[in-house]
């Protein structure tokens, strides 16, 4: 909704910078940052390997207008909202959870649960508009066709109806099979996104939350979705700090052990289902990208599509492996260097070498 931090978290962790002011729709155009995924493994590998470059993974941000009751009908900045919202792989609902008489609330009072509810059912409205609109198109090819691939269809659209109509998530309907697994991603269901709560809480709250996170909690306890407590406010005065030291010891005072932004940006590559590999040496140390359960040669496309396209195996080194040991030579030497082939499903920090021929 407008006024519950956004714009103010979104400069926290972009190279962007959004305007930040105290009144609904301040953000009309969407705010588009890159940033860097904070891993010390990556920092580690770097000390052992004094590389000439480092370069980290990154993740996109995107500061949208915010949502009001009646969005789903042009409401606000509805429509435009809706859309941007459509683009994105993952939903980072802000939820304000602080109090602030200076701050306006576009309903007059503080409620992070039924602020997150008319989110919800906006959302909700246009899903199943989506879905209806679908369905008439399918229905007659599943049923007097003789489609298959329209009856699949068709029966994973009347599912998502079902809960929609109920006033629930399509993230509660959970594909059978591979097949209806990507049909559900070409739909572009708003509320099959997933989704992470950011709670924004104040400054005394940053490390424990207090009684409207916990309503948020319990809110969304069946939804299989993330919370995450954070001070927007705060974490701007954080992210002006420049010395290591004197932003650690204001964590310590706080009683965090790292920013609420790096736990922001982790969590929301996780919540991507995104994992990351390495690649060390002289010239590079390199965070590479890839989604949870890709093999090898999907791996080595992500550096290079000939990569893929000639892959004839993947030497292998755990990063455990590697600081222990500190160079491949040691690691080969010690026999912990393992040799996979194209089924090898690539582990989150494996540090990867991989042999191809085009």
């Amino acid at each position: 909704m407008p006024n519950v931090g956004k714009s103010t978290l979104f400069n926290c962790v972009s190279s962007g910078k959004a305007q930040s002011a105290n009144f609904p729709f301040c953000t009309i155009d969407p705010n588009v940052g890159s940033t860097n995924v904070p891993d010390k493994r990556l920092e580690v590998l770097t000390e052992i390997c004094q590389p000439k470059r480092t370069i980290p993974a990154t993740v996109e941000i995107v500061d949208i207008a915010g949502l009001v009751k009646g969005a789903s009908r042009g409401e606000g900045l509805g429509n435009q909202f809706l859309a941007n919202i459509r683009e994105t792989d993952a939903i980072l609902h802000v939820l304000r959870c602080f109090d602030d008489a200076n701050i306006v609330h576009v309903d007059g009072s503080v409620d992070p649960v039924r602020d997150k509810e008319v989110v919800d059912a906006e959302l909700q409205i246009k899903d199943l508009e989506t879905v209806e609109n679908r369905i008439k198109k399918v229905e007659k090819q599943a049923t007097t066709g003789g489609d298959k691939d329209a009856r699949k269809l068709l029966n994973l659209l009347l599912r998502y109806r079902e809960v929609l109509s109920a006033g629930r998530n399509c993230r509660e309907v959970v594909p059978e099979n591979a097949e209806e697994e990507q049909m559900a991603k070409d739909l572009y269901l708003l509320t099959n996104k997933p989704v992470l709560y950011v709670c924004n809480v104040d400054e005394a709250s940053a490390a424990k939350g207090n009684a409207y996170v916990e309503a948020v909690r319990a809110a969304v306890a069946g939804e299989n979705a993330g919370i995450l407590v954070i001070a927007a406010r705060t974490e701007a005065e954080i992210a002006e700090i420049e010395d290591y030291e004197d932003r650690r010891m204001f964590l310590e005072e706080m009683g965090l052990e790292e920013s609420g932004v790096v736990r922001l940006i982790q969590s929301a590559y996780h919540l991507l289902g995104l994992r990351t590999f390495f690649t060390a040496g002289a010239d590079e140390c390199r965070a590479w990208t890839i989604v949870a359960g890709d093999k090898a040669p999907r791996a080595a496309g992500v550096i290079h599509t000939d990569f893929e396209r000639g892959f004839i195996r993947a030497e292998v080194i755990k990063y455990e492996d590697f600081v222990r040991y500190k160079t491949e030579a040691a690691v080969r030497a010690a026999g912990k260097m393992a040799i996979e082939g194209k089924d090898y499903v690539v582990q989150d920090g494996d540090i990867v070498h991989f042999l191809f021929n085009v």
